[in-house]
């Protein structure tokens, strides 16, 4: 594999942000991994996995290697009576990757459509959208041990996913490299059209069936309306995480601010992070050279010149005003680098 040297890093993550790396390289299957790994020159610096960019806030140049995994491949490794289970490299796009289960009729990630990033971010982020979340899915993943350079097999338990939560954002982070997720696929599908605006768009399209496909696209088409097109103006999508508070908090907080936005959820109320954020006021609100985008509180947004710092210091100006008014605290959900 051949190692750049100070390496530009802005056509490689979605919010545009312009900083370099002291090493770059790409990956195309799992043996470049491990001769990286046993590559004296960059094997002991500060390393840094990217996939498709399109969840991380760069806020400096990254003093160490930057390594893009571009593993690819769809394999159907076998099928059962209710299932297919496809094996995925870890570098294929995740939109990419649904579009082909939509065409092949597997069922489970049409809720899931058009979501930025690699399929190898997938479990680590478990991406949810529209009622459903990638842990629905999810069968088992390979990753290699960055300390025995080797090939590690984790479950489902293994991976301990939770909302926009695994065991790589905690315990594991930094310690491995995900090479191949397989998924376990419906061959009946169980349609979701739970969540109220994939309805009113299957109506809206005149959709003469409710099928993977339709609500495939119904879910393009809500995303398309509601979120900014990276290739436009930089984004990393939703910026933080909605909030769960106990059945207490959210019962004060509805006798206070009338029409909170909220839903059940396992732990308590999961409430509407863009909503609160609204409600503060920062809704289409542009500082310097980031802002809130119009449409959408949840997205923090880069006008063209914004450095990662600026976009870190507005996020950090919300979590304040959310937290005075509201008494809650909102966590990013984008990685900070």
């Amino acid at each position: 594999m051949k190692v750049l040297e100070n390496f530009s890093l802005k056509k490689f993550n979605t919010f545009g942000i312009d900083v370099s790396a002291k090493y770059f390289l790409e990956a195309g299957s799992v043996s470049d991994i491990q001769s990286y790994l046993d590559d004296k020159r960059v094997g002991e610096l500060p390393r840094l996995i990217l996939g498709g960019g399109s969840n991380i806030l760069f806020t400096k140049n990254f003093d160490g290697v930057v390594l893009k995994n571009n593993i690819r491949g769809i394999e159907l490794l076998a099928q059962d009576q209710e299932h297919y289970y496809l094996k995925v490299g870890a570098g294929e796009v995740w939109h990419q990757f649904v579009m082909h289960c939509i065409q092949k009729n597997y069922a489970g990630v049409e809720n899931l459509s058009l979501i930025p990033g690699s399929v190898g971010a997938a479990p680590i982020q478990n991406i949810g959208a529209y009622g459903v979340e990638q842990k629905e899915v999810f069968h088992e993943l390979e990753a290699i041990d960055l300390k025995e350079n080797k090939l590690v097999v984790f479950s489902k338990s293994d991976c301990q996913l939770g909302y926009r939560d695994s065991i790589f954002k905690r315990e594991a982070k930094g310690k491995f490299i995900i090479t191949s997720v397989t998924f376990k696929l419906f061959k009946t599908p169980k349609l979701n059209t739970s969540y109220g605006a994939i309805g009113q768009e299957l109506e809206k399209m005149e959709a003469k069936e409710v099928s993977i496909a339709a609500i495939s696209q119904a879910v393009c088409n809500i995303r398309r309306s509601k979120l900014p097109d990276p290739e436009k103006i930089g984004n990393a999508g939703s910026f933080f995480k909605n909030p769960v508070v106990s059945n207490e908090k959210y019962e004060s907080l509805k006798k206070d601010f009338h029409g909170i936005s909220a839903y059940k959820d396992n732990a308590g109320m999961k409430l509407a992070a863009g909503w609160l954020i609204e409600q503060c006021g920062w809704k289409g609100k542009q500082v310097g050279n980031t802002g809130v985008h119009k449409d959408q509180a949840l997205v923090l947004v880069n006008y063209g010149n914004a450095n990662g710092a600026e976009v870190f210091d507005l996020s950090g100006k919300i979590l304040q005003s959310v937290k005075e008014k509201f008494g809650v605290e909102l966590e990013r959900e984008v990685v900070i680098v």
